[in-house]
């Protein structure tokens, strides 16, 4: 392999390998391009779904909040004593 590369070089001298190694490079900075851009896109993607993440523990934040709200509240009216004596119940049953 090496040497039917040099034999390809030597036949075209100097201009050969420059030409050669110019589309080497091409060959290798384009690939390295495609890289970047798929990796540029996985971020987007990654970034529009920690986005959607985000949003969702604020909003589950906030249910949470307002339900600890109402049980406190809950807890607080149960534990406030009743103002007014509680009811008689009149049940002739107990009279006869």
């Amino acid at each position: 392999m090496e040497q039917d590369l040099m034999n390809l070089i030597t036949q075209f001298g100097a201009a050969g390998l420059i030409a050669w190694m110019w589309l080497s490079e091409r060959r290798h900075a384009a690939k390295r391009e495609q890289q970047l851009t798929e990796s540029h896109e996985r971020i987007q993607q990654q970034r529009l779904a920690l986005d959607q993440l985000v949003t969702l523990v604020a909003e589950n934040t906030r249910a949470v909040t307002s339900l600890e709200a109402g049980q406190r509240a809950m807890m607080a009216l149960l534990r406030t004593p009743d103002p007014s004596p509680p009811a008689q119940v009149n049940d002739d049953r107990a009279a006869a």
